[in-house]
C-alpha cells in the first residue's frame, strides 16, 4: 500500500485486479449518491404534491363555506327609506296630535299602546326584545323617528313572530311584545298607529314607507341607541 493509503500490488495482473476494484468501488459510491439524490427528490416532489392537494382541499372547503353562508343566510332585514313618505293614505291607520315633553313617573296615555305624548326624558335602545317595555322609554324613542312594534304574545308566536321580524329594518324600530293589546299587532310611530290582525298583511310595509325615521317627528334623526336598555333584550 502507498503512502496515498491506495492498494498496490508487485505483481501486474494482481494490481489491474486492485485497481478494477476500486473503480467499481467509486462508482458504486456515485451510483449510492445518485439513488439517494433521486430518492430526496421524490420525497421533494411527493411533499409538494401533498400540500398542492391539501392547499387545494382547505381552499375548495373554504369556498363551499363561503357559499354556504350565502345560500343559508338568512333572509336580510328589509331597508328602508328615511323620510320616505309620499303622504299616502294608508287604510286602517289612526293619526292623533299628542305633544312632546319630559317628564318624570308614569304617564296616562289616551291611546294603547302610546303612539307619541309626554315622556321620559332617556329613551329606549332601538331593537328586538322579548320582554314588555316601558311607554315613558319608548315614547321619546318615537319622537326620534322609530317604529314601535308591538304584538300580543299569546297569539303572535312562532313562524308568526319570525315573519314580522323579516319586515323590520335594521335600525330605528322597537318589537316587543305588550300586554291587552287590542289587536294581535300594532304599528305605533308618533302620532300614528296601526292596529292589524297577520303578520302577512301588506299594510306592514306601507306603514314603515310612510312613518319609519319621518322629519315630522318633534326630534329628528336623534340617536336611537346609547340610552336605556329594556329588560329581554335580544339584538
Amino acid at each position: 500500500m502507498t503512502s496515498s493509503g491506495k492498494r498496490t500490488s508487485g505483481n501486474p495482473a494482481t494490481q489491474a485486479q486492485l485497481d478494477l476494484t476500486i473503480k467499481q468501488q467509486r462508482e458504486q459510491q456515485k451510483q449510492d449518491k445518485l439513488a439517494e439524490y433521486r430518492r430526496q427528490l421524490a420525497r421533494r416532489r411527493r411533499s409538494r404534491l401533498t400540500w398542492w392537494i391539501v392547499g387545494g382541499t382547505a381552499g375548495l372547503v373554504v369556498i363551499a363555506l363561503v357559499v354556504a353562508s350565502i345560500v343559508f343566510a338568512p333572509r336580510s332585514a328589509n331597508e328602508y327609506t328615511a323620510n320616505d313618505s309620499t303622504g299616502a293614505t294608508i287604510e286602517g291607520v289612526e293619526t292623533f296630535t299628542n305633544e312632546t315633553e319630559h317628564v318624570t313617573g308614569t304617564v296616562d296615555y289616551p291611546q294603547n299602546p302610546p303612539a307619541g305624548g309626554p315622556h321620559n326624558q332617556y329613551w329606549l335602545n332601538c331593537g328586538v326584545y322579548d320582554e314588555p317595555q316601558t311607554n315613558e322609554y319608548a315614547v321619546h324613542s318615537l319622537e326620534h323617528g322609530a317604529v314601535w312594534v308591538t304584538y300580543d304574545a299569546t297569539q303572535v308566536t312562532g313562524d308568526e313572530l319570525q315573519k314580522l321580524k323579516d319586515q323590520l329594518p335594521n335600525t330605528y324600530v322597537i318589537l316587543s311584545p305588550y300586554p291587552e293589546l287590542p289587536a294581535p299587532i300594532v304599528l305605533s310611530a308618533w302620532n300614528a298607529q296601526l292596529k292589524l290582525d297577520s303578520a302577512s298583511d301588506e299594510r306592514i310595509p306601507q306603514f314603515f314607507e310612510e312613518y319609519w325615521r319621518s322629519q315630522n317627528v318633534p326630534e329628528p334623526n336623534s340617536a336611537c341607541t346609547g340610552a336605556v336598555d329594556g329588560p329581554g333584550k335580544q339584538s
